[in-house]
């Protein structure tokens, strides 16, 4: 399949790390997601109906991130790709990019991150 949904630069601050500080403080990060899903009959209608609305998937990416407190961007990262696969029937895979925009560490790092893909289990 081809059709891919693109949500890029999502900014959110969330509890997110290992260090006693970063367990204490919100952290700014940025994610990245793909939906892939069919959306010939959405493109075929011009309809939000019958394809995946991004707005509802940002609600919930929010919700996960904000609401959980991570050790680990792995465990954010598949959390939130999870969520939403779950969230509707109609996506296929999910891939997630998460990226601490201002990691913990003495070298001058623009950002740390992960990236994973789920899928759905045919």
């Amino acid at each position: 399949m081809s059709d891919v949904i693109e949500l890029r630069g999502l900014r959110l601050r969330a509890i997110v790390g290992v260090l006693a500080h970063e367990r204490e403080y919100e952290q700014p990060l940025v994610l990245d997601l793909d939906l892939e899903r069919s959306f010939d009959e959405a493109a075929r209608r011009d309809d939000v109906a019958a394809t995946t609305n991004y707005a509802d998937v940002l609600d919930l990416v929010e919700r996960v991130v904000v609401e959980g407190r991570f050790a680990l961007l792995e465990t954010l990262a598949r959390r939130v790709a999870q969520a939403v696969l779950e969230s509707d029937d109609g996506i296929i895979t999910v891939s997630v990019r998460v990226h601490k925009a201002r990691p913990p560490v003495v070298q001058d790092l623009a950002s740390a991150g992960v990236s994973c893909t789920v899928s759905r289990s045919p």
